[in-house]
Order: structure tokens, then sequence, then C-alpha cells
């Protein structure tokens, strides 16, 4: 016998959200979330309320993005029969529940338009193909208890802490998920591991990006000024502004106030999401006016129209001219040593330079001010000590 009903497959994507009937009890929940589950009403035979009346109870049969209409209708039919039997669908239904993978591959592709960025996306899902898949993924996701998620975080939690700590976080939403989707019961498994200490405790090891001494900008900066490629142009913005790799990299015309020597990076940019002010000396604005030429969408661009340079362009460039044991990043240091031992400003300053958050919450809330003006005479003075050096030929 054909299985049919009120929905369609294009209903059951569009409807808004409420309780929506495809009859016989099946019914399609939408969450003003806009997530979608399937449920099924019925009366188990010989069970009462507590008025004495038959009783009518929900059960869930998984999420709309997993369990088709069809699907959904099959389940309810076989819960309504096992309820007509006097069996109660949630100890007697044989339900196909989703491996870990799957759901995690589902929980991947709906939150795709949340990532801060492709890349960030990516490293999400690797981290659970690279620790978790090899392990826990084929299992159905119903299984996965304390004992199969240690399988997955204990062989790196002190070797690879950082990596363990965000696989233990990726796990923990998609078993989070699947529960919403009624594919699980119960607490997750992360958090009960968690709280009952199973793991080491491991003390972080901070990690500083090796930068070059204050004294040796001007040299380099100056043999910088030799260069003609891109890369040379975008390191030579970067020790200016201080600014991170990223945020330089990715930067576009339209950020610019050429009038007011104002870059506004915006908040999905910054690693902090808010968005920063960074004042532009002469000096700058010399580096980036030229580029307008090649009207490019972005200021630096790589060897693809239209394209911003690698991540490692910069980096690359170091290593070509010799310059060992120095990340791009660390420029940022030497920057902020230099203005503390030559600059001569206030801590709060120098930290709003360099898009740091500074002091408490409560501070925080009553300064306001991003210190423009100071920041502008810092970056100034900055700009006017880096280019004090003569190019010299190499």
């Amino acid at each position: 016998m054909a299985l049919s009903g009120k929905l369609t497959k294009k209903l059951v994507e569009n409807l808004g959200p409420g309780r929506h009937g495809d009859g016989n009890g099946l019914y399609l929940v939408v969450d003003p979330s806009g997530a979608r589950r399937w449920i099924v009403r019925v009366v188990v035979k010989g069970q009462k309320n507590k008025k004495g009346a038959p009783l009518r109870t929900d059960f869930g049969l998984g999420g709309a993005d997993i369990v088709t209409l069809n699907q959904a209708r099959e389940r309810a039919l076989e819960y309504r029969r096992m309820a007509k039997q006097g069996l109660n669908p949630r100890f007697n239904a044989r339900q196909e529940v989703p491996t870990f993978e799957q759901v995690a591959q589902q929980v991947h592709i709906d939150r795709m338009p949340t990532w801060k960025n492709a890349k960030h996306g990516q490293q999400w899902i690797n981290t659970l193909r690279d620790y978790a898949f090899p392990k826990i993924g084929r299992m159905p996701i119903d299984s996965v208890d304390q004992p199969e998620v240690m399988i997955c975080l204990a062989p790196i939690w002190t070797e690879k802490h950082e990596t363990a700590k965000r696989l233990a976080q990726r796990i923990k939403t998609v078993l989070d998920v699947a529960r919403s989707k009624g594919f699980r019961t119960g607490e997750n498994p992360v958090t009960a591991i968690k709280d009952a200490g199973s793991l080491p405790k491991v003390k972080a090891k901070v990690k500083h990006h090796n930068a070059m001494g204050w004294k040796d900008v001007p040299s380099f900066y100056a043999k910088l000024k030799t260069r003609n490629a891109m890369a040379a142009k975008a390191l030579m913005f970067t020790c200016l502004t201080g600014s991170r790799t990223g945020e330089v990299l990715g930067l576009r015309w339209e950020e610019l106030d050429f009038e007011q020597q104002l870059w506004t990076c915006p908040a999905e940019r910054m690693k902090t999401g808010v968005a920063h002010r960074v004042p532009l000396t002469d000096e700058a604005l010399s580096i980036i006016e030229p580029l307008r030429e090649l009207k490019s969408d972005f200021v630096f661009e790589g060897q693809k129209r239209h394209r911003p340079l690698s991540n490692m362009s910069m980096l690359m460039l170091l290593r070509r001219m010799d310059v060992e044991g120095v990340t791009v990043h660390g420029f940022r240091s030497t920057f902020r040593d230099w203005a503390s031992e030559v600059g001569n400003v206030p801590r709060e300053v120098a930290e709003k330079s360099l898009a740091h958050s500074v002091g408490s919450d409560v501070e925080r809330a009553y300064a306001r001010s991003d210190l423009l003006d100071k920041r502008r005479a810092l970056m100034r003075d900055w700009s006017k000590y880096v280019a004090s050096d003569e190019p010299k030929e190499l």
C-alpha cells in the first residue's frame, strides 16, 4: 500500500514554525530556529493517563534533514501498529539511526553559512575526519558514550592538547545535535568526561611568534623598499600598521578612506569580531596608492586576478631575504616592544593599536573610545622610525 498524506517534499522544506499534520498522527515540527523534526502521536493500547483516559504520547522520529517524508510515514505506520498491539514504540521500534559520521557531515553542511571563513569550516570537519571518524565514524550515533569518546581523545590529549580540546568540543556539538533530532537521550558523554576529570590536566605552553628586534627594523625595511614584489609591499604595510597577516591580505579598497587617512577593517575579518580603525601614515599610503592602477578587488593582489596574496607569501619572502627565525606575526610584538621602550605612550594606546582588548569587562564598558587621535600620533612616530634608514641596493 502506497503511503500518502497532506505534506509534500516542498512543504516539508518551506513550511514556517509550528506543528504541521500529515495525517494518521504524523507531524512535522518546525522550531523558530528553522530546525525541522518528525513526531508521531499514538495511543498505546492499555495505557492510561492520570485521569484514566487513553494515553496519547508523542514519539520523535528524527530530523527532517536526515529522515525523508516517506521514511517518516513508514516509521509512523510502524509505531501505530506497535501501539495497537500494546507495545510502547520507545522500547520496541527499530529506528534507522544514522552513524556518527553521517550526523557530523550534516552538521558541517548546516553550519557552513556561519563559519567565519571557509578555512575554519574545513578545519572543523578535518579534525573529526582525522581523529574521530576512523574510530567511531561508522558507529550508530546513539551508541557513542564515554568509552568511545575517550578512545578518540586519550591518545592525543597531552601530545596535541589544543587539537584534542577542539576535537572534544566538536564531538560534543555533533552529539548535542543528534539529541535535538531525537537520535540520543541522556547527558552528553563529553560533558560527563569533563565533569569527572577523566583526562589529566595539561598545562598549556604559551607559544610565542619569533619577532625581529626593533633596532633591526629600519635596515630591514630599507631592504624591503628595494623589492618590487607584491609580497614586499604587503610586508611593508604590515610592519607599519602592526596588523595581522589575514587582515592585510584581505584588505579591499572600499575599506580605505584616503581623505581621512583611515583603514576600517570590518568586524567579520577581525580576530576579535569587532571592527578596527587603523590610522594610515603618509608612508603607508605611499605603498598602496600606486596599486590602485591594478584595479583589483584586493589591494594586495596575488597571482590570480582579483584574488589576494597567499598566506605564505610574506613568510616565504622573509626566507628569501635570509631572515631566519622570524614570523610575519612577530612584527606585532616588535611594534609593541618599541611602543613600550621608545614610543612613551600609555599601555592602552599601544594595546588598542594592536586591536587587543584592554582591562576587565567593566573597564572596557567605560573605555568605549578607540583612542584614534593618540594612536595616530603613535603610528606616525613608528612609521617615521621604521622608514628612517636609507634604502641600499642588495
